[in-house]
C-alpha cells in the first residue's frame, strides 16, 4: 500500500476511534491489498449491460486473487456517508462527478495522487471537462468514466406537419423561440398534448446560461454568479417556453408520462418536437425507433456556435477503504483504452445479433473514443443516425462542465431549488436567483472556512 493511502486510512481509523465510532475491521484484506488480492467492494455500479460486465470480467480475469464484491444499485448518499462514518465503507464508489468536490472537502474520499502515480494512470487521456470535475484545488479525487453530452433532438415529421424544416429550429434566436414554440406545441383548453420546445430546466439551466455568455460559478468552484443578468435572462427564457405550454404543472405531468427507454418513446409517439437531451437517447432511438424521422443537431450559443454541457460518473476511493491498492487497479482497468474497446466490441456484436445499429460508445477517455470510432464503429447506412453520431462527436469536443466545488452539492441544490420555485410560480427569476446566490455563498464560505 502506498504511504499516502496508508496514512490517510490510519488518520481515518484514529479519528473514528477518538469519536467512539470504532475501527475499520480486521487487517487481513488490507494486507492482501498490498499484493493485489483480498476483498474489494463497490457501491453504485450496475451490471445491467455488456458495457459494464465486459469491463468487470476483464478485471476479474487479470486479478484472480481479488474477490470483487459488487453491490448493485444507484449511489445512495445517506448510505455512503453512514458507511464512511461507521468506519466500514465500500472501497470504491461510483457516483456523479459533480458531487466529488463536496465529498473531497469533507474528507469522505481520498486524494488519488499516489494511485495515479503508482498505477501510471495518464490523466491526459481523459476529456478536459471530465478532469475538471474530478479535480479540486489541483488534486485528483476521481477517475472519470462515461462522458454524457447534450444535443438537440428534432422530430422532422412533426416539423414538416408545421410547415417547417430542421433549419428553422434556431436555438440561437431567443427572441424567436416563443413564436416557434407556439407553432410546434399542441395546447387546447390549457391541456398539453404535444410539447413544442422543451428547455429541459432546471437540469440544463447551466447550458442555457453558458449559451448567453454567463458562468454560474467561478472556474475554481468557490464563487457563485447566479445573479448575473445573463443567468436571469436564461431562466426567464426557459420559463416562458414552459408557461406557454400550459404552465409547469401540466407540462411536467405530461412529460412525466414519457418512456424514453422503450418503443413507445416520445419520438415514436409524436409527443415532442424539439428538445435538448443527453446523447444516450440516440442509442435508445436506434434500438427502439430505427425508422423514426429523427434529426440531431448541436445545441448552440446565441451566436450560433455549437455548445454542449458534459456530465458523467467517476470512481472514487473512500476514506477508510480497506483495499485501496486493488481499488486503484480496478479504476485504472475500468477506464483504460483497451477495456473500453472490448466493451464497445461487445456492444456492437450484441446490436448486430439483434439486427440493430451500433451508434458508438461515449467515454471520458479520448484515446478510447478514437479507437472505438476507428476500429469498431461503422456507418449504419441510415443517414439520420450517421449524421446524429457525427453531431454527438462534435458535441463531445465543445462540451464544458460545471467545475468541481468544495460545496458542489449545496450549490447545485441552491440554484435547482430556485428554478423549481420559479416554475411553481412562487418567485420571479431575479428574486429566486438572488436567494439562491445567498444560499450558495453561505455554503461556499462555510466550506472554505
Amino acid at each position: 500500500m502506498s504511504r499516502k493511502l496508508r496514512a490517510t486510512a490510519l488518520v481515518g481509523v484514529l479519528a473514528l476511534a477518538v469519536s467512539g465510532c470504532g475501527g475499520v475491521g480486521g487487517g487481513g484484506d488490507s494486507g492482501g491489498g498490498e499484493k493485489g488480492s483480498g476483498a474489494l467492494s463497490t457501491m453504485g455500479l450496475s451490471l445491467s449491460d455488456e458495457i459494464a460486465t465486459t469491463r468487470v470480467d476483464a478485471f476479474k480475469r487479470d486479478h484472480p486473487d481479488v474477490r470483487l464484491q459488487v453491490t448493485e444499485g444507484a449511489f445512495d448518499e445517506q448510505q455512503f456517508l453512514s458507511a464512511v462514518a461507521s468506519g466500514n465503507p465500500p472501497d470504491l464508489v461510483y457516483l456523479d462527478r459533480k458531487l466529488i468536490g463536496t465529498y473531497a472537502k469533507r474528507g469522505s474520499v481520498q486524494p488519488l495522487t499516489d494511485c495515479v502515480d503508482e498505477q501510471k494512470i495518464d490523466m491526459g487521456q481523459y476529456r478536459q471537462a471530465a478532469r475538471d470535475q474530478v479535480t479540486l484545488d489541483g488534486t485528483v479525487y476521481g477517475i472519470p468514466e462515461f462522458s454524457q453530452v447534450r444535443v438537440v433532438y428534432l422530430n422532422e415529421a412533426l416539423l414538416r406537419e408545421a410547415g417547417l424544416t430542421p433549419d428553422d429550429v434556431n436555438l440561437a434566436d431567443w427572441a424567436g423561440l416563443p413564436a416557434l414554440n407556439a407553432r410546434l406545441a399542441t395546447v387546447s383548453g390549457g391541456r398539453l398534448s404535444r410539447i413544442g420546445i422543451d428547455p429541459k430546466i432546471p437540469e440544463f439551466l447551466p447550458m442555457w446560461a453558458k449559451a448567453n455568455g454567463a458562468e454560474m460559478i467561478s472556474a475554481d468552484g468557490t464563487k457563485p454568479n447566479l445573479t448575473d443578468p445573463k443567468v436571469v435572462e436564461a431562466l426567464t427564457t426557459g420559463l416562458r417556453l414552459v408557461q406557454d405550454q400550459g404552465g409547469w404543472g401540466r407540462f411536467k405531468s405530461f412529460r412525466d408520462t414519457f418512456d424514453f427507454f422503450g418503443a413507445q418513446n416520445p419520438l415514436a409517439k409524436n409527443q415532442m418536437v424539439a428538445w435538448p437531451m443527453e446523447e444516450w437517447f440516440l442509442n435508445q432511438a436506434a434500438k427502439n425507433s430505427p425508422r423514426a424521422e429523427l434529426v440531431v443537431k448541436p445545441f448552440v450559443d446565441r451566436q450560433g456556435k455549437p455548445l454542449s454541457m458534459s456530465s458523467g460518473q467517476a470512481w472514487v476511493i473512500t476514506k477508510g477503504a480497506k483495499n485501496p491498492d486493488a481499488a486503484c487497479a480496478f479504476v485504472k482497468q475500468m477506464t483504460a483504452t483497451d477495456t473500453w474497446l472490448a466493451a464497445a466490441r461487445a456492444r456492437a456484436d450484441a446490436r448486430k445479433a439483434q439486427n440493430l445499429p451500433f451508434t458508438g460508445l461515449w467515454t471520458g477517455n479520448t484515446a478510447a473514443d478514437k479507437k472505438i470510432f476507428d476500429e469498431v464503429y461503422r456507418p449504419t447506412g441510415n443517414k439520420r443516425f450517421d449524421d446524429a453520431v457525427a453531431a454527438v462527436r462534435q458535441a463531445q469536443d465543445v462540451a464544458f462542465a460545471m467545475p468541481a466545488s468544495p460545496a458542489g452539492a449545496e450549490f447545485d441544490k441552491a440554484w435547482t431549488d430556485a428554478v423549481n420555485r420559479v416554475l411553481a410560480g412562487q418567485q420571479q427569476p431575479a428574486q429566486a436567483l438572488a436567494r439562491a446566490q445567498q444560499e450558495a455563498t453561505a455554503a461556499l464560505d462555510k466550506a472554505a472556512g
